[in-house]
């Protein structure tokens, strides 16, 4: 692409700022849209004069954003055809640098505050948005839709059946304990919620993310639809072996009910879109709510963890480190790769997310592949010396040793 307003727009937004205001000072104030014009009709001629200039810059520097992002989809959509023809990617196929800061005209901290106020204000005036679910919401739709009740476990008893089935299918204790480092703060418990603190449970869910992996609703279908069969089958097979009446009762339970939640799985398409759709229903959360069970909840996550370490062996990638492992969680699975690449190390990360992910995601902006990938790990290096990353290990290395005696 030849040089975008995004390149150049640092001087540009200088120059019509000028430009703006000698139209400001010598021409009646122009229509501004609302709510600028409900804002601008408040205030006396001088400061609307600031104002109308100020928005007028801010206009032209979105114009700026867009054509930035405009960008970096297109090198999207020209590498994803690359990687299909299995043509090799390059330097030249990433947007170059970074979104363009502001740095056109200002308001006076007096006007920003009354501006700021306003706009406060009239989003007040919208309807609030719908809250997200939290544990006892997805615990009541799984018992309403399917009559599932997830089998609570000690805490440490849950990492210890999650740190046995990651030994048993090769990851590695410095995989699995540096990402829920990374993805708890090294604190999390069984059932945590992304935005609920672990320990204090206060907050408010930011998404549908739960337990060590963080999972969201729609990745429990996914694992489902993947898994789903094999879950049973092992459920059917701990029934049959069960030595009490009571326990062979619990395991042909939990394996009817997954077979109801594996049929509601695959009666949407197999692909993301869908069963982000289906994970934002009811049934979608009382599914989700298996993630919380002693039995299938070790299972389930350390299933989406291998799956990201089989992809990575087929790239020919055969020794992720927990760093790795968090770039293909954070940036979805094929991207984190790609990041990984030399090409993607140097890249900036806004070739990786998509715009509003980047803006809201703090340790991804303002990086280069590369040193994404640093910060991943410094964040772990210090995530790890918290206490439930220091049990996790602890319960590794004692599972460890008993799988040697074995």
């Amino acid at each position: 692409m030849s040089v975008g307003l995004w390149q150049i727009g640092r001087v540009m937004i200088a120059v019509v700022a000028l430009v703006l205001v000698a139209l400001a000072t010598a021409a009646p104030s122009p229509a501004v849209a609302s709510p600028e014009r409900n804002f601008a009709a408040g205030l006396s001629a001088s400061e609307r004069r600031t104002f109308e200039t100020y928005m007028s810059a801010r206009r032209f520097y979105n114009l700026t954003l867009d054509e930035f992002w405009d960008e970096v989809s297109e090198k999207r959509a020209a590498r994803r055809k690359k990687r299909a023809a299995d043509q090799a990617i390059t330097a030249k196929d990433y947007a170059k640098g970074f979104p363009p800061d502001y740095t056109g005209p200002k308001l006076s901290a007096d006007l920003a505050k009354r501006w700021a106020k306003f706009q406060e204000a009239q989003a007040e005036k919208k309807p609030p948005r719908e809250p997200l679910p939290g544990v006892d919401d997805f615990l009541a739709h799984a018992r309403e839709q399917f009559g599932f009740v997830p089998e609570r476990i000690a805490e440490r008893e849950f990492k210890r059946r999650y740190a046995r089935e990651a030994l048993r299918v090769g990851l590695t204790k410095e995989q699995v304990v540096r990402v829920y480092a990374l993805e708890t703060s090294g604190l999390g418990t069984a059932d945590m919620v992304a935005g609920i603190h672990p320990i204090t449970k206060k907050g408010t869910p930011i998404s549908t993310a739960i337990g060590y992996a963080q999972l969201l609703s729609a990745n429990s279908t996914s694992e489902l639809v993947k898994h789903g069969p094999g879950f049973i089958a092992r459920l059917k097979d701990m029934a049959a072996r069960a030595r009490t009446e009571d326990a062979r009762k619990k395991y042909q339970r939990k394996a009817q009910i997954l077979t109801r939640m594996l049929a509601v799985s695959k009666s949407v398409p197999n692909e993301w879109s869908r069963h982000q759709a289906l994970g934002r229903t009811a049934k979608g959360y009382g599914i989700h709510a298996i993630n919380i069970d002693g039995d299938i909840g070790p299972w389930l996550q350390v299933l989406k963890l291998l799956g990201l370490k089989e992809l990575a062996d087929k790239r020919g990638k055969t020794r992720l480190s927990g760093a790795e492992i968090e770039l293909m969680n954070l940036a979805g699975p094929a991207t984190g790769l790609e990041m990984m690449t030399p090409a993607g190390r140097a890249a900036t990360t806004p070739n990786f997310f998509e715009r509003g992910a980047y803006g809201r995601n703090t340790i991804v902006r303002g990086k280069t592949g590369a040193e994404l990938l640093k910060a991943l790990d410094e964040r772990m290096d210090t995530n790890v010396k918290n206490d439930g990353a220091v049990l996790f290990a602890q319960v590794f290395d004692e599972v460890a040793a008993e799988m040697a005696r074995d």
